[in-house]
């Protein structure tokens, strides 16, 4: 399978907070639906660093490592006897027009540009982490200081849960949904000492998730990373057959 996009996603931080099912409804693509935990539906407010970018195998250098921010929620995808679990993303943001552009005309995403910055800092026992990004002239942040020492997640749990989801879908009209792949392995994560987050989620991302401007995160978590690569082809789901 051809891989359109590879790059590293470094210092990943989750903020995770259970939301009313109702408010995901308009955004659920056709053909899915909501993946819930323990009864449970969750967003994720996401932080990471996007760094060593190819296109088809060739470097990119000139865009250099970037922030990325985004908004998801999770959702499952019955096919057969396979059940492929997916995010379906409300928002997108990084500082370059470009990346932007491309994403949003190739594939109908929902990317958004707007300043970001980061500071990432570390001793021998842990590591403070901290996006930003500038928005009706103030910075939202979000914020985690964690262990240096890593570990592999338990299963099941929350974090394998919100983690592990290797699939894409994109809702292009209200009768047509794409799916895509991503391609990594299994993170390793640190212990979250402390977090921050200050994010204005109406003036973000719509009135629809006001409720998360007074909502505390169930849990953060935090993941080391990895190269990860987002395959080439897109597949238009049949529904109409399928009548999902």
């Amino acid at each position: 399978m051809t891989i359109f996009l590879k790059a590293n996603w470094e210092n990943i931080i989750m903020a995770n907070y259970e939301i009313d099912p109702k408010i995901l409804l308009p955004f659920l693509p056709k053909g899915v639906e909501l993946d819930l935990y323990n009864g449970k539906a969750y967003m994720s407010l996401v932080g990471f660093m996007f760094k060593k970018i190819k296109l088809f195998n060739v470097p990119i250098p000139w865009f250099g490592n970037f922030e990325e921010i985004n908004l998801r929620f999770y959702v499952v995808r019955k096919e057969g006897g396979t059940l492929k679990r997916g995010v379906v993303f409300i928002n997108e943001t990084i500082p370059y027009p470009i990346v932007a552009w491309m994403a949003n005309k190739l594939y109908k995403e929902h990317y958004t540009v707007v300043p970001t910055r980061h500071e990432i800092t570390r001793d021998t026992k842990s590591q403070k982490v901290n996006f930003e990004w500038l928005l009706n002239k103030k910075w939202n942040s979000i914020y985690v200081e964690a262990t240096v020492a890593s570990k592999v997640m338990k299963s099941p749990s929350l974090e394998k849960f919100i983690f592990e989801h290797y699939y894409g879908y994109t809702k292009i009209d209200e009768n047509n949904t794409e799916e895509y792949k991503l391609q990594h392995p299994s993170w390793r994560v640190n212990q979250v000492l402390e977090y921050k987050i200050d994010c204005d989620f109406k003036a973000m991302y719509g009135d629809a998730f006001e409720v998360l401007n007074d909502t505390e995160p169930e849990a953060v978590f935090i993941a080391e990373g990895s190269a990860v690569g987002i395959e080439w082809k897109r597949n238009r789901l049949n529904l109409d057959d399928e009548r999902s």
